[in-house]
């Protein structure tokens, strides 16, 4: 049985090198405004440093009992104690799942319908699909899908999909009513002066929803 995903279903990437903010003061803040779903994402750091630092998210985590996944890197997650992994390719999942375990929460980058489907069938737990919105932080992937792409996409997985890109407190409620199991956010937080404030208000938003 796949792991659940953690709720509330709000994920927040970390991004250092854009971030307005040291980590060690982000992380803290959107803990203590309710994210219970960090992923440790610095696509510049080796498997050592990476390990590190997501060893420390780790600790940090710990008093929330929050999930922390660790982004592309099996080795650095298995030092840092992460619950999961997430990576980039269907074809790295069976690996993942053979060095992690049947209860790490293994997650794949989506861009199109047919990845998704390529994930879901060698048991990823859960696709991020994106850019869902226009954003700086995910370059290079083709124009924005849009809500009614998104949610068709949604309609035809039955794996959880995770919105992905432009995400903000306004647009989490869109991306939820079109079939998202949960949004995951990192520009609108880390580049903000008040991360957690960001993390309130999209709390309140799927709140808000039900």
């Amino acid at each position: 049985m796949s792991p659940a995903l953690p709720a509330p279903p709000l994920l927040v990437i970390t991004d250092r090198l854009s971030a307005r903010k040291n980590l060690s003061h982000i992380v803290p803040d959107v803990l203590q405004a309710g994210c219970r779903w960090l992923m440790v994402r610095e696509k510049d750091l080796g498997t050592a440093a990476l390990g590190e630092l997501a060893r420390e998210v780790v600790d940090q985590a710990g008093p929330f009992e929050a999930c922390v996944m660790v982004n592309g890197d099996v080795e650095a997650a298995q030092f840092a104690g992460a619950a999961g992994i997430h990576l980039q390719t269907a074809a790295q999942v069976r690996p993942a799942r053979e060095r992690l375990g049947e209860d790490a929460l293994i997650g794949v980058s989506a861009h199109t319908l047919e990845e998704a489907q390529e994930a879901a069938g060698v048991g990823a737990d859960y696709v991020t699909m994106s850019p869902v919105f226009l954003t700086d932080s995910k370059p290079g992937y083709g124009p924005a899908l849009g809500i009614d792409v998104f949610g068709g996409i949604c309609r035809q997985l039955a794996l959880p999909v995770v919105a992905l890109a432009g995400i903000t407190p306004a647009t989490a409620t869109p991306c939820l009513n079109a079939g998202a199991a949960a949004i995951a956010v990192m520009g609108t937080v880390m580049r903000s002066e008040f991360p957690g404030a960001v993390v309130r208000d999209i709390l309140q938003a799927i709140e808000d929803r039900h």
